[in-house]
């Protein structure tokens, strides 16, 4: 395929799936902003993409920019696509851009298994020693801790001790927000339970 064939799939993707509505930018925190009816309707289309989207052309959309890459994993998300568990760690652990990590969290904490969290811990790990890096270290505690709730398991207890690397993380420069690791918990959940709306929207339509 030539690199021109490529650009014009990865812009027809574009257009068909990140930014009608301006989708990407709504994925996140701006969707619990949301009121009853527009949520409603947001998660609807967001379903429906979900099932229309092939694996191949995720994998395309992975290999774009962050609105692409943040836009796909909420779509593998939605549709549970966990053979793309393994691609969205190595995106999350290699944090090439802004914007999209906390969607890599949200789709690892919906799949849900000891695998995800094995994930979320090796990014923890690498990032929480760097104190200069205000990534996404709060939306993958807050996945973490998701799923320990979930699976009674208890990873994140060990970056959570007095002068772990939580702690160690939120005193270093540049000041970081101070809220409780549970905020984000709830923060990530919160985002997991939209996920699971569209999927309904899925699932009724199939």
């Amino acid at each position: 395929m030539h690199h021109a064939d490529e650009e014009s799939e990865l812009l027809k993707l574009i257009r068909c799936y990140v930014t009608p509505d301006r989708r990407y930018l709504k994925l996140g925190g701006s969707i619990l902003g949301m009121s009853g009816r527009e949520r409603a309707k947001f998660t609807r289309k967001l379903g429906k993409a979900a099932i229309e989207v092939s694996p191949r052309e995720l994998g395309v959309l992975l290999e774009g920019g962050w609105r692409e890459r943040k836009t796909a994993a909420w779509l593998i998300a939605v549709s549970g696509r966990t053979e793309f568990r393994e691609r969205l760690g190595e995106l999350l652990l290699a944090s090439e851009g802004p914007y999209a990590g906390q969607a890599y969290c949200v789709a690892l904490a919906t799949f849900g298994t000891l695998a995800d969290a094995d994930l979320l811990v090796a990014y923890l790990d690498r990032y929480l020693r760097r104190p200069d890096l205000y990534y996404d270290q709060t939306a993958a505690l807050g996945a973490l801790l998701l799923l320990d709730t979930r699976l009674g398991a208890g990873q994140a207890a060990r970056f959570l001790t007095p002068d772990g690397l939580w702690q160690q993380w939120v005193d270093g420069p540049p000041g970081k927000d101070r809220d409780a690791p549970d905020s984000y918990r709830e923060f990530i959940d919160q985002l997991c339970v939209v996920a699971d709306e569209s999927a309904r929207h899925c699932t009724a339509r199939r």
